[in-house]
């Protein structure tokens, strides 16, 4: 029998999702749940395998198992089993043939600041703080050239090891809620640090230090070298992983995003 599970969680206490035999991991804490579960050891596949201190609102995961569990048992009897910051939110029964990984046809991510002078007081770690002015528009203007199919090295942190840095970006938006600000991306894939790399970049366009032919300047130029600072890593989200309808996965509304956008 082959498992889908959607998962969310908070990252901060993490060093990212990816197994850790030194320090604590999702994938570890799903695991170890599963395996009590389906009382046999359980090794996971995930959509996107997120960093250190990252969140998500719509990872996926899939596994094999030989016992039949229903799925109800699957998303409450994990939950069970898990530290609080980690949640399964579904489960579906799904063919063989299917992989969190390889079936996902898009991610999406989004990354959060608190724009105040003052640091937050409960979303100590949900989001991320940057002080000072930023200009939205600017930014939401700026970052329409990094869309479609495209070269993103210099976007790409130099732990990447994939052998290319080609990848399709569906949409960026950038919006402001409130004293939130609010970087929205769709892609088919994303390489290391790319989020958050294209933020830091896009900020320096927000706060006036760079203009929009400096970012286009920096894209083309595809030297990670040249262009901003990597984003904090507490604002970023993991919101929905996309799949074509035939594996009929459900899909929650809230999985688009955090609850306070």
């Amino acid at each position: 029998m082959r498992v889908a599970l959607g998962v969310e969680y908070s990252g901060w206490n993490y060093a990212g999702f990816q197994r850790q035999w030194h320090a604590p991991a999702i994938q570890n804490e799903l695991e170890q749940a599963l395996s009590k579960i389906a009382a046999e050891p359980i090794e996971l596949k995930c959509a996107g395998r997120t960093d250190a201190g990252v969140s998500a609102t719509g990872q996926v995961i899939h596994f094999d198992t030989t016992k039949e569990r229903s799925e109800r048992a699957w998303v409450l009897g994990t939950n069970t089993n898990l530290p609080k910051d980690i949640a399964i939110t579904w489960a579906k029964i799904v063919p063989d043939e299917f992989h969190a990984r390889f079936s996902a046809r898009a991610r999406r991510y989004r990354y959060i600041l608190q724009n105040t002078d003052y640091r937050p007081g409960i979303l100590q770690k949900g989001v991320s703080l940057y002080r000072g002015e930023y200009d939205v528009e600017a930014m939401h203007d700026a970052a329409q050239i990094l869309l479609g199919e495209n070269d993103f090295s210099s976007f790409k942190s130099a732990q990447d090891e994939n052998p290319h840095a080609m990848r399709n970006v569906h949409f960026i938006n950038v919006m402001r809620r409130g004293r939130y600000i609010i970087f929205d991306i769709q892609a088919n894939a994303f390489l290391h640090h790319m989020v958050r790399n294209i933020v830091g970049s896009l900020l320096l366009v927000g706060d006036k230090s760079k203009d929009k032919d400096w970012l286009k300047m920096v894209f083309e130029a595809r030297n990670r070298e040249i262009a901003g600072p990597t984003a904090q890593a507490e604002g970023l989200y993991l919101v929905h992983v996309t799949y074509e309808d035939h594996w009929q996965l459900p899909i929650r509304p809230e999985d688009m995003g955090p609850l306070w956008i």
